[in-house]
């Protein structure tokens, strides 16, 4: 318990410390790992392969499906299935064939040694790929290849360890066909397990809408999944990785938003420390490893050329295979839509992590020279884990590879919600009662939402006037902080129940940590580059017909609130006649007020900098 609660301690420290100093998590646990495994009063730690493979996987890679996107996933499939099962099968097949020629050890056996290191771990990728902004598509390719390329590696690990003649007393006759069929099984029903596993947890959640239960459910389903697959010799990893990314697309209309809240909030947490503390404790097994080698009787400079060759093999096959995969694709036809720099950034981010050191520890005890094998394995994993992990950013920065622009993200849920708060109010309109103050004042709430999003979009001077919603923000804070104030007297008093208190108490956190978030999502937009015009494209029949080319009839501001007295929050400029107007966020209105008496359907913004223009008609951004 003392060791749990040392490590859990470790991790929690050094990954608050990282992210205060903007240092990777993985890396610096890494590393604080071998330093401690220097120390003598430090215990050894037996990192089983049972421990990870079973117990800290699964959770490991639902927790991380359920976050990815089923849409985005389906439409960058054939790049993950190149990565996850043609890219891990050729890193295996070429580091087998160096390590065979480099030591006395059976071809399958350095095939094994290649199934181990083959797959890019997912925390680690994806950490660093998040930590420094690369696009989604690069992000959503990275998190679905490492989702499935581990299951590839443990099936080709499993094949070569029976091919050895190691998984039994005698060897086992391999071919092409057994070999074959065994991926199909171990695919076709883990994805079948997987569907299984998805449908029930849906089918349960019928009978209890309650937060607590739905999350225990869910803390369950990657074992629901993973044991059943296991048990039948297929994959427990595409069983959880199908169940989780249903699931994931599920959650909407079969989870209550108080149990989705409570779901991301507890596998957030499990995620948190179980993704850092594997880190930690590879680390923590580099001196026990390296003393396991010296029975081997293998010298120690050949025992680091075979792992300088093996990493090598790694840092080479990755990139050469993402070259071949995308002249394959030039050739069929299909277009190249991403520029090379992508290319070449994915073919960096090939860290390995967790699943190779516990493919190296589940090797059978007689495997011929198993304790060099685990090193030269633990060895790849960190040093692929420093060198690409460390200058993956240095990479990404240099290639001019960048993350998703929050101005275009800001547009876009601009348009979004534009578009589906007309929905709303359609709805609203259709309703019995719609005339009533009621429905007024659901109309006005409805409206208010949708500018605030737009208010984002802007640029405010020392001298403008503060937008409606970030007065609205400002003071609502105040107001909290007076409740809070008032609220703790009157429990430090013993005024009223405690109960009922911390009810209220509740409430009022919900409320300030929405209006904490908003302000820090404002604050991202506020701080990012300004979108540059070309960067804006698409869009309806009326915005590609809209004059690119407009002179204003105004350039300090808008008439309209000039000749009414009132104050202008952010300015729009109609493209068919040049009118300057203010926007839905200011008193007047004067720019929806302009295409309701002119019918002009197009506007763009008037702030400096800024591209982005707007459908009245369509309701859509372009």
């Amino acid at each position: 318990m003392i060791t749990i609660l040392s490590i859990a301690l470790v991790v929690t420290l050094v990954a608050g410390l990282c992210e205060r100093w903007g240092f990777p998590a993985p890396l610096a646990l890494l590393l604080v790992g071998v330093l401690g495994s220097a120390l003598p009063w430090v215990p050894e730690i037996e990192l089983g392969p049972e421990l990870v493979l079973t117990g800290m996987l699964p959770p490991l890679l639902f927790a991380a499906a359920i976050r990815v996107p089923l849409i985005d996933f389906r439409r960058n499939i054939p790049a993950i299935l190149s990565l996850s099962v043609g890219l891990v099968l050729a890193t295996a097949a070429a580091v087998g064939l160096v390590v065979w020629l480099l030591l006395p050890v059976p071809f399958w056996v350095a095939f094994a040694l290649g199934a181990i290191v083959g797959p890019p771990d997912a925390v680690a990728a994806t950490a660093v790929a998040n930590r420094i902004g690369l696009p989604r598509r690069l992000v959503t390719i990275l998190e679905g290849e490492s989702l499935l390329n581990d299951a590839t590696a443990l099936v080709s690990l499993r094949t070569a360890v029976a091919a050895a003649g190691l998984a039994a007393a005698h060897a086992e006759e391999v071919t092409a066909w057994s070999v074959g069929t065994d991926f199909l099984w171990a695919v076709g029903a883990g994805v079948a397990i997987g569907l299984a596993a998805a449908y029930l947890v849906r089918w349960l959640r019928r009978f209890s809408a309650e937060p607590v239960v739905d999350t225990a459910l869910s803390l369950m389903t990657p074992f629901i999944a993973f044991v059943p697959a296991e048990e039948v010799h297929a994959s427990g990893v595409i069983a959880v990785v199908t169940a989780g990314l249903l699931l994931g697309h599920w959650a909407p209309v079969h989870q209550a938003a108080a149990s989705r809240i409570s779901q991301r909030t507890n596998w957030a947490t499990i995620s948190f420390l179980l993704e850092n503390a594997v880190f930690l404790l590879m680390g923590l097994q580099l001196v026990y490893v390296v003393e396991a080698t010296e029975q081997s009787g293998v010298s120690g400079g050949r025992i680091a050329l075979a792992t300088a060759a093996t990493l090598a093999v790694v840092l080479l096959v990755r990139p050469l295979w993402l070259v071949l995969f995308r002249g394959i694709l030039l050739a069929k036809g299909a277009s190249a839509q991403k520029p090379w720099s992508h290319t070449w950034v994915l073919g960096w981010a090939g860290m390995r992590g967790v699943v190779t050191l516990a493919a190296a520890l589940s090797l059978p005890a007689q495997t011929p020279l198993r304790s060099v094998l685990i090193l030269i394995a633990l060895f790849v994993a960190i040093l692929t884990l420093l060198l690409q992990g460390l200058t993956l950013p240095t990479v990404a920065r240099r290639l001019g590879v960048r993350g998703p622009d929050p101005l275009e993200d800001a547009l876009q849920e601009a348009m979004i919600t534009q578009q589906t708060t007309g929905a709303a109010l359609a709805a609203l309109e259709a309703a019995p009662g719609a005339d009533s103050a009621i429905a007024d004042s659901l109309r006005q709430q409805a409206e208010l939402r949708a500018n605030i999003t737009w208010e984002r979009l802007g640029r405010r001077g020392a001298e403008d006037p503060e937008p409606p919603r970030e007065v609205y923000r400002r003071l609502r804070a105040q107001m909290l902080d007076a409740q809070r104030e008032e609220l703790l007297r009157i429990r430090d008093a013993g005024e009223a129940d405690q109960h009922v208190l911390a009810g209220v108490l509740s409430g009022l956190d919900v409320e300030e940590a929405i209006l904490e978030r908003v302000e820090a999502r404002n604050e991202v937009v506020r701080e990012a580059q300004l979108l540059p015009p070309e960067a804006q494209q698409g869009g309806c029949e009326h915005l590609r017909d809209a004059p690119g080319c407009t002179l204003p009839d105004a350039h300090e501001g808008c008439p309209d609130c000039l000749r009414e007295g009132t104050d202008p929050v952010h300015l729009r400029m109609c493209l068919t006649c040049g009118h300057v107007a203010c926007c839905d966020s200011s008193v007047g209105q004067h720019a929806t007020r302009h295409f309701q008496q002119t019918g002009h359907p197009v506007m763009r913004s008037f702030e400096p900098g800024e591209a982005w223009r707007w459908c009245y008609v369509d309701g859509l951004t372009g």
